[in-house]
């Protein structure tokens, strides 16, 4: 038989040796929880390079500068310049834009270059420098348009949003305008070597790729005497559907051309341009806007054989360039319009189609020659009003190069001079 007494005591003396070893362990268990209540600690407290960094960040929200990149809901934003600029009224100098809606304009890729020119850069620029300043002389400074261009910018990015701008709605927006552009007066030194034909074809294929207009050929037209008179223009609006007529200058060619020493020794050419373009309404026969444009020297750069041929038409192309959205625009701002050119029983027979963008389906008003409207105070014409309602007509066919069948919806007594508007 076990002594009870004497087996309490043994049971009483372990239990006294166990609390004492676990005892012996808390001092390392508490050590570990604090060093993992630390570590907790250390994660959700922002470092020092963390508070920098917002503090980075938040001054750039704060203050931009161009070329600026924020990140909103995986969203990248560049501060970039507002092609609205100058040209709308209240527009901020520079807006935050979609990274994958910006495209940098002349004057942002002249700011990207390298921050560090090297010898050969420095000593370009030099001469750069000189030739800017021998036009400034002779009292020609250096012009940049640029094509409107505007992206909302999100409120979470700290920037206060502009005001309302004002916006237009571009009559018959789908129609592509008829406009005549003639050849370029050639003004250079270099007239052997037929720049303002070449100025001429590239102002051309530069518009027509818009897919805006369709450039006439004013040799294919019956008309007689300068088509800047207010009376052909206005034949070239009833006739021929003609909405503008564009004219202008190329000038104020110059290249500089030189070697530099090192490994390579090509030749290296840059060139400046001057073009200046006046636009008119044919309707009116008024003079809607003069336009110039001249192209930065940096960007004619060219180098190695026929350096300064290749630097002129580079120099041509970036004036086009900087002025061809605002040739637009005018032009744009007129309504389109085009001629019934035949009839046949309950048909008639337009002189647009396909080209100009008319569509199986289009319904159109018909209507008799307006009347020229003068001002009494100025004489100046305000334009034409449309004549006599005659009814409606809906395209059925397009054929030949530009042209449309369609039959009559309403009305009658058409003839070969009404014209036709696009219902809206």
């Amino acid at each position: 038989m076990y002594n009870i007494p004497n087996m309490n005591r043994w049971i009483a003396l372990l239990f006294s040796m166990l609390f004492l070893a676990s005892c012996s362990f808390w001092p390392f268990g508490a050590k570990k929880s604090t060093e993992g209540e630390t570590k907790k600690t250390a994660k959700a407290e922002p470092t020092q390079k963390q508070k920098t960094d917002a503090a980075a960040q938040k001054e750039r929200l704060a203050n931009p500068k161009p070329g600026d990149i924020n990140v909103v809901d995986g969203v990248e934003y560049i501060y970039a310049k507002n092609r609205r600029y100058m040209s709308t009224p209240y527009e901020p100098e520079y807006i935050w834009v979609r990274k994958d809606q910006y495209s940098p304009g002349l004057f942002d890729q002249l700011r990207s270059r390298s921050p560090a020119p090297t010898k050969e850069e420095k000593e370009m620029e030099t001469r750069i420098a000189k030739l800017e300043e021998d036009l400034k002389k002779k009292g020609v400074a250096p012009q940049m348009a640029y094509p409107p261009q505007m992206v909302s910018m999100p409120n979470t990015l700290g920037y206060a949003a502009a005001l309302p701008t004002l916006t237009f709605a571009y009559p018959s927006p789908k129609m592509k305008r008829r406009v005549i552009i003639l050849p370029l007066e050639d003004q250079t030194n270099y007239k052997n070597e037929h720049l303002g034909e070449l100025a001429t074809q590239r102002l051309v294929s530069k518009l027509e790729s818009t897919g805006a207009i369709i450039s006439v050929d004013p040799t294919t037209l019956d008309v007689s005497g300068p088509l800047t008179d207010p009376k052909n223009m206005r034949a070239l609006s009833e006739l021929y559907g003609v909405q503008a007529v564009v004219s202008g200058t190329l000038s104020d060619v110059y290249t500089s051309t030189s070697k530099v020493e090192g490994k390579d020794e090509r030749e290296t050419s840059f060139a400046v341009s001057r073009i200046a373009l006046s636009i008119y309404n044919t309707d009116t026969g008024v003079l809607l806007r003069t336009l110039t444009g001249r192209n930065p020297v940096y960007l004619s750069r060219e180098k190695g054989e026929m350096s300064p041929e290749k630097a002129k038409v580079r120099a041509i192309d970036l004036a086009i360039e900087l002025i061809a959205e605002d040739v637009l625009r005018p032009v744009l701002t007129l309504d389109w319009h085009a001629r019934v050119g035949s009839l046949e029983q309950d048909k008639v027979f337009l002189t647009a189609g396909r080209l100009s963008g008319l569509e199986k389906g289009d319904l159109l008003e018909v209507y008799a020659p307006g009347q020229a409207i003068v001002d009494t105070k100025t004489q100046k014409p305000l334009g034409t009003t449309k004549g006599q309602f005659k009814g409606e007509v809906e395209v059925v066919e397009l054929f030949g190069v530009d042209a449309a069948s369609a039959n009559i919806k309403s009305g009658s007594s058409f003839a070969a001079t009404d014209l036709v508007y696009l219902k809206k």
